[in-house]
């Protein structure tokens, strides 16, 4: 037979691994109480900043009756009153303030944190990458002032802007689109005009003065004639004009925009389109002395590869370029 020390000891040890269960089960049914459900949380909060649970309803898109039972259900499960009415409207009490004081930082907390994460998510999204080739005078002058159009009406589509003149200068194994300036054919690839090129004389207004201004086609042929080519233009034109085919120039340039420079600070005159030379006009840095112009030999073209437009990020931007060249601005 045990001790009657020994059968204290264990008495109370029973009796401590009792009150310890006790315990644990009390503070389980305490955590499960004291976490009501999200959606008598949201209610709760509505109500309580709107004073009203037909306001509430609609501002959660359901019934006031749905508003109605997330409330008794909040209140059953703490076991507390959180409003009294008065009047048509419903006022916390002050157990019913202080939660929702609590319930409103966290329902903001929450509205926070998945507002950063969408975000985030959003700008970290991949987005379609577009490349398009352009020559640079024509980017410059035209495409620039519209291409942030397309992007803010395209948020999905991320662009490289790469710079080349002729078809032969684009790296097709790179580029999705080009705008070259040229003369089809091209075989295996999809082509469209975006503007056919009439050129006429622009100059620096300085060159309309004095005894060698400009008022008549021949008074051009008192000034260096500025061109990219081999001076074929200027020939054509000056055949139009009924003048001296001779072009003689001591210095030529591989860039347009070049020329335009050439023309804008008085040094000759360049033959262009209204096209590439609106701007420059518009602002006084060019005139146009002389209305005569002549279709050039080649346009501008927009150009993918014909399997290119089964891509719908590029089918967008083609229709899209098309577009705004056919446009009486464009």
């Amino acid at each position: 037979m045990a001790a009657p020390e020994t059968l204290g000891c264990r008495f109370f040890a029973n009796k401590l691994n009792l009150q310890m269960r006790l315990k644990a089960e009390f503070l389980n049914c305490w955590h499960l109480m004291a976490l009501p459900s999200l959606h008598s949380l949201r209610a709760f909060e509505s109500v309580s900043r709107l004073g009203n649970i037909a306001a509430a309803a609609a501002e959660l898109h359901v019934t006031s009756g749905a508003i109605s039972q997330q409330l008794r259900a909040l209140q059953l499960s703490l076991g507390l009153e959180l409003f009294e009415k008065r009047g048509r409207r419903l006022v916390l009490t002050d157990r019913g303030a202080a939660l929702q004081k609590s319930v409103g930082m966290a329902m903001q907390q929450i509205s926070e944190s998945i507002r950063e994460i969408s975000a985030d998510a959003y700008s970290t999204a991949a987005k379609a990458t577009l490349t398009v080739s352009v020559p640079s005078v024509f980017g410059t002058t035209w495409l620039a002032a519209r291409i942030f159009l397309f992007l803010d009406a395209n948020p999905d589509i991320r662009m490289w802007m790469r710079t080349a003149v002729d078809f032969e200068e684009v790296d097709w194994r790179e580029v999705d689109v080009a705008i070259v300036y040229g003369k089809p054919p091209w075989t295996g690839f999809w082509w469209r005009i975006l503007h056919s090129i009439y050129a006429s004389p622009v100059c620096s207004p300085q060159l309309l003065r004095g005894q060698k201004g400009i008022r008549e086609p021949r008074d051009v042929l008192h000034h260096r004639l500025l061109h990219e080519d081999d001076g074929d233009q200027w020939r054509r034109w000056l055949t139009e004009a009924r003048l001296p085919h001779s072009v003689k120039s001591d210095i030529y340039f591989d860039n347009f925009a070049m020329v335009l420079q050439a023309a804008r600070d008085g040094h000759g005159v360049a033959l262009t389109n209204d096209i590439i030379s609106f701007r420059d006009l518009d602002e006084g840095r060019l005139v146009q002395p002389l209305t005569l112009g002549v279709a050039t030999t080649r346009s501008y073209y927009c150009i993918c590869h014909e399997e290119g437009l089964a891509n719908p990020v590029i089918a967008r931007f083609v229709d899209w370029l098309v577009d705004q060249a056919s446009r009486p601005s464009g």
